[in-house]
């Protein structure tokens, strides 16, 4: 498979766990974004964050999702990284978009006490809540595979590999 297979979906929705399943399946390479740009940048997401600013982060993610997308297999995206339409048109042109649906209060109890995460840091549960309804809409208008995300890794992973080859 050389096309690219990128995973979105808020914050906690399994990308990571999913997308090494699912690279498994398909035989092909895995790849993590934030993994990527923190060795890019050469300092943490949250640094990042600190230091520079959500929107140079933001823009890190763009060059990200295309040079990415250049060595193909499957990329896992940070949470807000297809919500860019520069970034979906980007990923689309270089591979597939595939959203992970999975309910907010799955995620939220992944992510509540994950210190890695500067937008879980400073919001309450509640405003996250309303960031993920935003969210839902535009990672189903910037994807071209809605996956339920209320399965284990592996019934999720199944799902977007049966996709991915028809």
């Amino acid at each position: 498979m050389s096309r690219a297979v990128y995973l979105c979906g808020f914050m906690g929705c399994g990308k990571t766990t999913v997308g090494r399943v699912l690279a498994d399946l398909l035989g092909t390479a895995y790849a993590d974004m934030d993994a990527y740009i923190e060795k890019s940048e050469k300092i943490s997401i949250p640094q990042i964050f600190s230091d520079k600013g959500e929107g140079y982060f933001r823009d890190a993610e763009t060059r990200a999702v295309e040079e990415m997308g250049k060595n193909g297999g499957v990329i896992a995206c940070g949470g807000g990284a297809m919500l860019r339409e520069k970034n979906a048109d980007l990923a689309a042109k270089n591979g597939v978009v595939v959203y992970i649906d999975t309910p907010y209060d799955i995620c939220w109890e992944r992510i509540k006490d994950d210190a890695n995460r500067p937008i879980v840091a400073v919001n309450t549960k509640e405003s996250l809540g309303e960031l993920y309804e935003k969210r839902k809409a535009l990672y189903t208008a910037h994807s071209a595979f809605r996956a339920d995300g209320t399965g284990s890794p592996s019934q999720i992973a199944a799902q977007i590999a049966e996709f991915i080859k028809k």
